[in-house]
């Protein structure tokens, strides 16, 4: 339960107690129990915490390589705002550092206590786990572009490519997506989308989950989808890949395969998290293409760059 009245001598505690009295009547309406309740509004406080129906995920920002631990007094603060407004034991706070890294550096397990808690987002439940992984398992800035894909997915073929955890095709099946195809190369994560399916009892078997190379699936691939969805992450480097896989470098290629088997009257979606990224229009002269990255940054996300993403679609129907 969140504590009353104000305390002058926390500014962060204050303003998440802002942040969290301005979001809960929203979470309550779009039974959503996992969203940001700060998100680096004050230069002093260089942290991002996330609410995880009573758990906390506090990401602590770094410009350099050489510390990954928060001032003692930034570390201080953060617990007791936490511990202070919601109630809750130190238990219940989990720490993660976002390190500038040099570009192939990949991100490791953190640890293996395999921790896995349930949480709502409009609705549908997901697992997500604070403590083995750099990632929880849900991407919170994305909430509204899968919100967006599940409500145009009734009737519906979907591809999700760098699915991750499935979260766009569990959230497209539950809307009445006919048939979901996610494709993804990581094993812990294909494994965990099946469980994500599964735990809102849809059947694995019009929803159909690959691991693969994304760029090699594409190679193969015969079907025909009326939504493609691709994330991918700025750059992967993984043994089980032929060369590293950079966004700025393969953006066109990844679109230009993805696109042949786009249904005539379909959409593709394309977001990515880099800041860098440019993205030349021109490259794909037979398509429609909007950015729609306002649109879909969530009310609890002050960083209006924290993602962009584009709705691309056919021209004409042409296909090689």
């Amino acid at each position: 339960m969140i504590a009353d009245g104000e305390d002058k001598s926390s500014p962060l505690k204050n303003r998440i107690r802002k942040n969290y009295r301005h979001l809960k009547k929203w979470a309550k309406r779009t039974k959503t129990n996992c969203f940001r309740i700060y998100d680096k509004d004050i230069k002093e406080y260089p942290l991002a915490i996330d609410f995880y129906d009573g758990r906390f995920c506090v990401h602590y920002f770094t410009s350099t390589r050489e510390s990954d631990e928060p001032r003692q007094d930034l570390y201080d603060a953060a617990v007791d705002a936490i511990c202070s407004i919601f109630n809750v034991p130190l238990d219940r706070i989990y720490w993660r550092t976002r390190i500038k890294r040099e570009k192939v550096e990949q991100y490791e397990k953190a640890s293996q206590s395999k921790e896995f808690f349930t949480v709502l987002e409009y609705g549908v439940k997901f697992r997500v786990n604070l403590c083995d992984y750099l990632d929880t398992g849900l991407f919170l800035d994305h909430r509204e572009t899968r919100q967006m894909v599940a409500q145009m997915s009734k009737g519906k073929r979907l591809l999700n490519l760098f699915s991750y955890t499935c979260s766009f095709s569990v959230q497209a099946a539950m809307s009445g997506a006919l048939f979901t195809k996610s494709v993804d190369l990581s094993n812990t994560y294909t494994e965990w989308g099946k469980e994500n399916f599964r735990l809102n009892s849809l059947s694995l078997t019009n929803n159909v989950i690959v691991r693969e190379d994304c760029l090699k699936f594409l190679d193969e691939e015969r079907g025909e989808y009326d939504i493609i969805v691709i994330d991918p992450p700025t750059i992967s480097r993984s043994k089980k890949m032929d060369q590293m896989f950079d966004i700025q470098l393969d953006y066109k290629t990844i679109i230009s395969k993805a696109l042949r088997f786009l249904a005539k009257d379909g959409v593709l979606f394309f977001s990515t998290n880099s800041r860098k990224f440019d993205f030349d229009e021109s490259l794909f002269p037979d398509c429609s293409i909007l950015d729609i990255s306002e649109k879909t940054i969530p009310p609890d996300f002050h960083n209006q760059k924290i993602h962009y993403c584009w709705k691309i679609s056919l021209r004409s129907f042409k296909k090689e």
